[in-house]
């Protein structure tokens, strides 16, 4: 009986302690896509588990992610530019690393456009006025000579289904679309006429938190930061099974997987790093459409000190 005890009472003692993972929700916008797939790398692969976190993945409008997060009913988001928009609003978020150091969309054009200069007198088809896709598509066009407020006529058509339909049926000469609808173009004939990041730095996909959780738990965002960047030089390095992921996770085709990390691999952040005149843009974008005059220093829009720890750690710096 002696005997029994004593080793009962020794299992107590070498047997591991097991913690609760902590569990956290992070929003993406749209659906579950490439430029997100970070977040299902890290949960898919482990890096969140391996940092003690569980992670609820959820799909949220922009305005709602942003409410969600200033209230605490969310503690991460994905989305670059609204939370810079917030930020500047003078919400109490931050953007604390990249994911995307620009953006995969496209010009997709009817078979007899062939370049950005025959775009003038055209319909431009766009998800919607004065967002990402507006604002690339002024940009590019301005950069080829072409008046966005004259020489073109942008039409606001919704989806990126929605407009790839538009273009096939005649409503709009060329739009701007997102991968993995290049793909499908291009095998109807379609014209590929500039990609975006071949033009501009416009980041879309990056961490952001809440000002409250930089300062009373910096180590959940530190762990968060490091299963993203770990999840970024994944995807880099590891096409097939990234693209699995992706099929899995955005319940795709796995052409259309193939087809959008191959669109987009070039633009996933190495580091966490988000290009400066990427950054610069996306804040005087905000700062033009909030009508907001006033310098607005980096400090009220970002936080990187956790990321270049992070980077440390890594050896990326």
């Amino acid at each position: 009986m002696l005997f029994v005890q004593t080793v009962l009472l020794f299992s107590i003692f070498i047997t591991p302690l097991t913690f609760a993972a902590e569990k956290i929700r992070m929003s993406v916008s749209g659906s579950y896509n490439m430029i997100f797939l970070a977040a299902g790398v890290a949960h898919h692969k482990g890096f969140f588990k391996d940092e003690g976190l569980e992670t609820d993945i959820v799909v949220m409008s922009a305005p709602a992610s942003i409410a969600a997060l200033s209230n605490g009913d969310i503690d991460y988001t994905l989305l670059t530019g609204s939370v810079i928009r917030a930020a500047i609003r003078g919400l109490p978020v931050r953007i604390v690393a990249g994911l995307m150091s620009s953006s995969a969309h496209v010009f997709l054009s009817r078979p007899e456009i062939k370049t950005i200069k025959e775009l003038a007198g055209k319909r431009i088809g766009l998800a919607g006025f004065g967002d990402a896709t507006h604002v690339l598509a002024r940009m590019i066009l301005a950069k080829h000579g072409i008046d966005p407020d004259k020489d073109v006529q942008f039409i606001g058509l919704g989806s990126d289904s929605g407009r790839f339909t538009a273009l096939q049926q005649n409503l709009a000469d060329m739009v701007v679309t997102s991968p993995p609808w290049d793909f499908e173009g291009k095998k109807l004939g379609y014209n590929i006429l500039a990609r975006a990041y071949e033009h501009v730095n416009y980041p879309l996909a990056g961490l952001g938190v809440n000002q409250k959780s930089l300062q009373t738990n910096r180590g959940q965002v530190k762990r968060v930061v490091k299963a993203l960047v770990r999840a970024n030089r994944f995807m880099r390095d590891n096409r097939e099974e990234s693209v699995k992921i992706l099929i899995v996770w955005g319940k795709g085709k796995p052409e259309h997987a193939s087809a959008a990390y191959d669109s987009t691999v070039k633009i996933i952040s190495p580091d966490g790093g988000i290009p400066d005149d990427g950054l610069r843009l996306l804040i005087d974008q905000a700062k033009r459409d909030l009508k907001v005059t006033r310098d607005v220093p980096l400090s009220e829009i970002t936080d990187f000190s956790i990321l270049r720890e992070v980077q440390k750690e890594l050896g990326l710096r």
